[in-house]
């Protein structure tokens, strides 16, 4: 089957490669043993052992196309924006109810003092005046002859 190496020269060994031919491995319930292997030497020999499963490397984390930062940088902007714009409309809001309170009191002033005026400077009442009932009057060369 396997060419025996007692035959060949230690120059033709030197240069004549065997590949061993692994055994099927025996099923062994995962986490109990580990699985065992079999491998045949071309010299007829087998060997067992346990097999060596290769360590896998861990996963590189795949870095976003924009970092966080950014996003962060730029979504605060955009806050920023919808505060100024609403801050704009409250300060315009306050100058308009500010306008519109003053001109209620000035409003309010007028009308009071026009009711005040009324009443100090109004014909309410015939508090200590002389009442003159003219009837016949005759005006002779501008001098009144009553």
């Amino acid at each position: 089957m396997y060419p025996d190496p007692a035959r060949h020269t230690p120059a033709e060994r030197a240069v004549t490669a065997y590949q061993p031919t692994p055994l099927p491995p025996t099923v062994v319930q995962p986490g109990t043993v580990p699985a065992v292997a079999s491998i045949v030497l071309p010299d007829g020999r087998i060997i067992t052992g346990y097999a060596i499963e290769h360590p896998q490397p861990a996963p590189v984390a795949v870095k976003p196309a924009v970092s966080r930062a950014a996003v962060n940088v730029a979504l605060g902007g955009v806050g920023f924006l919808a505060v100024c714009g609403g801050l704009l409309l409250l300060t315009s809001f306050i100058a308009a109810l500010t306008a519109f309170v003053s001109q209620l009191i000035i409003l309010a002033a007028v009308i009071f003092g026009g009711w005040i005026a009324l009443q100090v400077l109004g014909a309410s009442g015939h508090k200590g005046a002389t009442t003159v009932n003219i009837r016949r009057a005759v005006f002779k060369r501008n001098h009144f002859h009553g």
